[in-house]
């Protein structure tokens, strides 16, 4: 893959990678409120707005056109398992900006990931 193919491929995945977070980041909002039917207004009240949220989706949106011009630059059986970097960041991003577990077996499932990913850009 050449670098500029490669760069959309990772622009399209940060991005996608981004809205996760985002969304991870809006979702504490929602935490305290009961899944019912009584409480959909509740829940769409803070989802609409939600900052974090509508980013994230905005995100995902600007993603979404991204991947399609990279799809149309580069072989689908290639640009798809790139998208197994974004396990990497979010991974890593929800450990350093949430707290999350990232124990030894995750990081020697990430190392695998990387291997993966190394190994697919090269074919």
């Amino acid at each position: 893959m050449k670098a500029p193919q490669f760069a959309l491929v990772l622009t399209g995945v940060l991005l996608n990678a981004v809205a996760q977070l985002l969304l991870k980041a809006g979702a504490g909002a929602l935490a305290d409120i009961e899944l019912k039917p009584a409480n959909a207004l509740a829940i769409a009240s803070r989802v609409a707005f939600n900052w974090p949220i509508i980013a994230g989706l905005g995100c995902y949106a600007i993603s979404v056109v991204v991947w399609i011009l990279a799809l149309a630059r580069v072989e689908v059986s290639i640009a798809y398992p790139m998208l197994s970097i974004g396990y990497v960041v979010n991974a890593v991003a929800a450990w350093y900006l949430f707290n999350e577990g990232l124990g030894p077996m995750r990081i020697a499932g990430i190392g695998v990931i990387i291997i993966g990913v190394w190994l697919v850009a090269r074919s």
